[in-house]
């Protein structure tokens, strides 16, 4: 008991020393006993204090997955909220937020084959093309570009599933390899479908994979170079389903290539715009997007420029074509995307991507589809 007194004592204060073991005898034992108690509580509760600030600076900020919205984790978009369920977590690495503009050039290549027809077996063509375009080949897209970003991700959007760690390594790879061999299965199911002899829909199912391969996974991961990268993405999104939409019905014409390969330099536009929110973790990974390459200003026009001088160029071969009318129509579509242009992308394009998105590629879109209806013609 003179041993723990003393002890307490000395933490009090520094003028005892151990000759004083006698005085310790006289000591009321409970007033050392509580003040050694107490300031080991102050030391505990300091200690948990700082090891508290410690954590909360070396976490991940993950306010946005807290309070993100569960409609955005389905679609695969910024803001999104963390789930725990697995099949919620795989649709999201799909991003369904990105199949759309490939569906729809599935409907432009059967419209500009000129040889899509309302029936039965016609639509049930189309839905199985735009199965394989979207959910399936684009899912595979999506899946293994987040893999590949992952370092980057785990910089500029740490709560999405992989750098989170909501999902293993191994169900990503199981993930990806069920969602290309089912876009291949469907390619080659269409190609006998259509009777053709030569399996056009298989490789250009082929092709398409393996360019998101490379734009996502060393040692080219084009993505790398922001003109090459995106120019690529826009292909992807524009040229290869209108390709297989009208392989499909048609023929594939080398008009129709270079015309779908020329629009594709709006794809690279569109590509940009995702760019600007990846600056941060772009910078840190040494990845040359176009806001990493030329500064966030530049790239902005740069963006805005690409979309708005290829629609225009498209619009002067049609009237140069002797389709004044699939000209106009089509400047007509260009004016509100630049309306949006103005009011959300060129003021902010990180706060307003989404909304500059939804609001102006509607019209992009209908565009293609107006470009379509004039070759068919």
């Amino acid at each position: 008991m003179c041993r723990v007194s003393l002890v307490a004592v000395r933490i009090r204060t520094t003028r005892l020393s151990n000759s004083n073991s006698n005085r310790c005898r006289t000591l009321p034992m409970a007033t050392p006993i509580s003040l050694s108690r107490s300031r080991r509580r102050l030391t505990i509760r300091a200690t948990e204090t700082d090891a508290n600030e410690a954590v909360k600076a070396k976490a991940p900020e993950k306010a946005p997955a807290a309070s993100g919205s569960g409609f955005n984790q389905i679609l695969g978009i910024k803001g999104a909220k963390q789930e725990t369920d697995m099949w919620k977590i795989r649709v999201q690495l799909t991003k369904p937020v990105t199949w759309p503009p490939l569906i729809w050039g599935v409907v432009c290549g059967a419209a500009a084959s000129g040889n899509f027809h309302w029936t039965v077996e016609d639509v049930a063509k189309s839905i199985v093309c735009m199965m394989m375009s979207g959910p399936f080949l684009t899912g595979y897209t999506q899946t293994i570009n987040d893999w590949y970003d992952r370092d980057i991700d785990a910089i500029n959007e740490p709560y999405r599933p992989i750098p989170s760690g909501a999902i293993s390594e191994q169900e990503v790879i199981t993930q990806v390899w069920v969602l290309l061999l089912g876009g291949l299965v469907l390619a080659g199911i269409l190609d006998v479908w259509a009777g053709h002899d030569f399996p056009i829909m298989f490789y250009l199912a082929l092709g398409g994979s393996f360019i998101s391969y490379i734009y996502s996974a060393p040692p080219l991961k084009l993505k790398q170079n922001g003109w090459l990268g995106n120019f690529a993405l826009g292909a992807s999104y524009i040229s290869l389903p209108w390709w297989a939409g009208q392989a499909l019905f048609g023929t594939l014409t080398p008009d129709i290539i270079v015309l779908t390969l020329l629009y594709s330099i709006a794809g690279l536009g569109i590509a940009i715009v995702n760019d600007f929110k990846s600056v941060e973790g772009d910078r840190k990974m040494g990845l040359q997007s176009l806001p990493v390459a030329f500064g966030e200003e530049t790239a902005k026009w740069i963006c805005v420029g690409a979309i708005d001088i290829t629609q225009l160029s498209i619009a002067g071969y049609l009237l140069g074509a002797g389709k004044p009318y699939y000209a106009l129509a089509l400047l007509g579509l260009i004016a509100p995307q630049v309306f949006f242009q103005f009011k959300y992308f060129l003021k902010d394009p990180v706060k307003y991507d989404v909304k500059y998105q939804a609001s102006a590629q509607p019209f992009l879109i209908l565009g293609l589809l107006v470009t379509a209806l004039a070759t068919s013609h």
